[in-house]
């Protein structure tokens, strides 16, 4: 099993389960760059301060007992000899063999060739990346408050956040509610700080529907948030952006949350793609391969039968593909039956900060605290861990109770928080390592531009 995102660590969880139910000897490893699976949807809270990031993180060895964890990154695969070629974290190479070969790579983030753009902004699908932005804001303010030029001061206090989906909306949200407790801390009046969402579409979260899009908007355009739609960036440098219609905004924060593409070890393949990933039936078999299914972010998995529409890369998709995933695999070695992958859809829910929430729960649409109540429970819910779930309830309580912590704690390095299909290796400074990051870089950049990308709004949330 290559990743463990929510496809691919609920699909360990479960086929573990079926095959000891069975007496299966079978052998399941997962192979993961990291130990963890991280709860994405928590990531603006720890963005802004409200939550810890070791909450967001769910150690895989605590819950996948009898799967077999191998930390590598999986470099290439021969699907005519059955093996993987992966890379650990001190760059050496080995070999993996198989019988079923699961696909869950997860996505990147879509990048457009926007001068500046790879170089200045940075992406939101990590805890380095999360916490490099809180740090690098919380810094920008301090700096604000002795800088003599009122321009650049102003510069300083201004966060761009480009792409009004699930995640961009949250973060923005969260980070006005940070803005305002740091305008205390740092002397300065909320008015003085500019958040500024900026949407190429011509109206916000265009995924969510009018109404609760439109109640969303209203909330941040109270809370102070400039919301630019029908526009993108067209020049990011490090003191400044400029937009396709010509503003030019100083600013030195750039969070890009426009979308996202499969890994690039989905195109390596040689196999079929759809919008840039991996084509499967509706069982998330791979066609014309043996033995290889694939789920996800990096799948174009066909949405409740519907061959021209693909389910979008979401948490909610992801997990119960996972589930038919495990039984699907079980059901190929032998142990019970396949089935097809078929989704309800439950609703959406999205933070917009303290006290207010959208949702649309079973189509029912809410807004405010009942949303905001209902957008909570849900997540303590989802986070599949007694012991997260704890600390973040106890997070939220802690944010009702008492101001907002706002310090600049030092664990988010630039060099860390860059675009990368391999960003957890990053830490290390050994030269033949380095220069394999450079490679891995250009890839990265070759497929995140690929014009088979998936669409802009169909974001982060696996």
């Amino acid at each position: 099993m290559v990743g463990s995102g929510f496809a691919g660590f609920e699909c360990a969880r479960l086929l573990r389960k079926v095959l000891d139910r069975y007496g299966s000897d079978a052998t399941v490893t997962m192979v993961s760059p990291v130990d963890y699976l991280l709860y994405t949807p928590l990531l603006p809270e720890v963005a802004s301060g409200a939550i810890d990031p070791r909450f967001a993180t769910v150690p895989l060895l605590d819950l996948l007992p009898g799967v077999r964890m191998v930390r590598s990154y999986v470099e290439s695969v021969d699907l005519a000899a059955g093996r993987l070629l992966c890379r650990d974290q001190e760059n050496g190479g080995h070999e993996l063999g198989w019988d079923r070969l699961i696909l869950t790579p997860g996505s990147i983030t879509r990048l457009f060739d926007i001068p500046g753009l790879a170089e200045h902004a940075r992406g939101f699908k990590s805890t380095a990346q999360a916490l490099y932005l809180r740090d690098h804001i919380l810094e920008q303010f301090e700096l604000a408050r002795i800088d003599d030029d009122p321009a650049r001061a102003v510069a300083r206090r201004t966060i761009v956040v480009v792409g009004s989906s699930y995640s961009g909306t949250e973060l923005i949200a969260q980070l006005c509610a940070m803005t305002a407790a740091a305008a205390r801390v740092f002397d300065f009046q909320p008015g003085e700080a500019n958040l500024i969402l900026v949407e190429h579409s011509g109206r916000m979260m265009p995924e969510l529907g009018p109404k609760l899009a439109a109640r969303a908007e209203q909330v941040l355009r109270r809370r102070g948030v400039q919301i630019r739609v029908g526009v993108t960036l067209a020049e990011v440098a490090h003191d400044h952006v400029v937009l396709t219609d010509g503003e030019r905004i100083g600013t030195y924060t750039v969070a890009w949350v426009a979308g996202v593409v499969a890994h690039p070890l989905i195109a390596s393949l040689g196999l079929p793609v759809e919008r840039g990933r991996l084509k499967v039936d509706e069982e998330l078999r791979v066609p014309g391969t043996a033995g290889v299914f694939a789920a996800g972010d990096a799948a174009a998995v066909p949405d409740n039968g519907t061959p021209s529409k693909i389910a979008p890369p979401t948490a909610q998709h992801a997990i119960r593909q996972g589930r038919v995933l495990a039984n699907n695999v079980a059901a190929s070695l032998g142990y019970g039956r396949s089935r097809k992958y078929r989704h309800r859809d439950l609703g959406t829910v999205v933070d917009l900060g303290p006290g207010f929430a959208v949702a649309n729960p079973l189509n029912v649409h809410l807004s405010g605290f009942a949303a905001k109540v209902v957008t909570r429970a849900y997540h303590l819910y989802a986070i599949p861990r007694n012991s997260n779930r704890w600390a973040v309830a106890v997070g939220y309580l802690t944010g009702v109770l008492f101001p907002r912590t706002l310090v600049s704690i030092g664990l988010g390095q630039a060099s860390l928080a860059g675009f990368s299909i391999s960003e957890e290796f990053k830490a290390e400074t050994d030269r033949a390592r380095d220069e394999r990051m450079v490679a891995d870089d250009l890839l990265y950049r070759d497929a995140a531009q690929t014009p088979t990308a998936v669409g802009d709004h169909l974001t982060l949330r696996d």
